[in-house]
């Protein structure tokens, strides 16, 4: 009988343990190589170009000979960056989640309504309210996240909260969602409008380092958290009845990883507006790399949706340049795609 090849992590101070495919690490590696050349190339990519190894010395602080780099990087195109790779990081990461709970492999923050309720929320208070400060708008697409992520456990519940529900009830309410923003977007004032459909769109433009620091914190706590987790959605992702055989608190654990995908999803739309199908292709190309296995797949899908959102920026400012495309839009047009693929593959199932 041949055996998988499992790399075991069990920190001797820590009551966790952690079992990953061999192939994890080359790939992660690989995958955030990848990525960091993308970040340097997005950062000296511009009107005032900055080249490379320019970008890395001023980056790290070294001296490059020009003090109008410092300006360039450090000011304007490295918190856009962050941004854009913080955001990815948390749909990817959210995707993955999403898609092992729901046993759905077209799952993603988007699609189940989690993005369309936070942009309801935004969108009210753009358009509506009006003249409200980006920090509380930041923590009211939070909020609005998480009420219509309760709604929808709480009409697809029927003594259990069953996967499918939960994807036909998300389906149902972002569609409910997106009507009421039309609403809005046709009755507002125009100078409002064209603020919230930026927004919609999803874009990094104009980022700053109070976005990057706003980013920061729920993502040092929720990525980790959602690996720590990885086993318990191995187990849910094999259906209740096996979940509950391999001693997993169903219901509790279920919980904490919507909590997870809905605080990753939130502020990424806090940050940066509603960017679809990054959570939608990042796990399934990781899925291809990695296997199925959510102790790889996480972090896997987590790196490569940052690469996506980080590349779509890139491509976002240089297609047309000077004219800026949102990186959304980007994204859009690759995911879209993929998407029918993926429902073309799945018309049998």
């Amino acid at each position: 009988m041949i055996t998988r090849p499992w790399l075991v992590v069990r920190p001797r101070r820590l009551p966790i343990s952690f079992r990953v495919d061999r192939r994890v690490p080359l790939v992660l590696l690989c995958a955030l190589l990848v990525t960091l050349a993308a970040m340097v190339i997005n950062i000296g990519v511009g009107e005032y170009p900055v080249a490379p190894l320019d970008v890395i010395r001023t980056v790290l602080g070294l001296p490059t000979g020009n003090p109008t780099d410092v300006l360039i990087v450090n000011t304007l195109r490295l918190p856009r960056m962050l941004v854009a790779a913080l955001v990815g990081l948390g749909l990817g990461t959210a995707g993955a989640i999403l898609q092992g709970l729901t046993r759905n492999p077209l799952a993603e923050p988007a699609i189940l309504g989690i993005s369309s309720g936070a942009g309801l929320v935004a969108v009210t208070l753009i358009v509506v309210v009006r003249n409200v400060p980006a920090s509380v708008i930041s923590v009211s697409t939070f909020t609005g996240a998480l009420l219509i992520t309760g709604l929808i456990y709480v009409l697809a519940w029927r003594g259990g909260d069953s996967p499918i529900r939960l994807v036909l009830v998300g389906v149902g309410l972002s569609s409910m969602a997106a009507a009421l923003i039309s609403v809005m977007i046709t009755f507002g004032d125009i100078n409002d409008v064209q603020r919230a459909l930026v927004w919609l769109t999803g874009s990094v433009y104009g980022s700053t380092w109070s976005e990057v620091w706003s980013l920061l914190p729920w993502t040092i706590v929720f990525v980790p958290l959602a690996i720590l987790l990885a086993r318990d959605l191995n187990a849910l992702s094999l259906g209740e009845e096996v979940a509950r055989g391999l001693g997993s608190k169903i219901m509790l654990r279920r919980g904490l990883l919507l909590v997870t995908a809905v605080a990753l999803t939130a502020t990424t739309v806090a940050a940066a507006g509603t960017i679809g199908f990054v959570g939608l292709v990042a796990p399934h190309v990781a899925r291809r790399l990695v296997g199925s296995d959510q102790s790889g797949l996480l972090p896997t899908a987590g790196i490569l949706g940052t690469l996506i959102v980080v590349l779509a920026d890139l491509v976002g400012r240089t297609i047309f340049a000077p004219i800026e495309l949102p990186c959304g839009l980007v994204t859009a047009a690759i995911g879209a795609p993929f998407f029918l693929f993926l429902l073309y593959q799945q018309r049998h199932t």
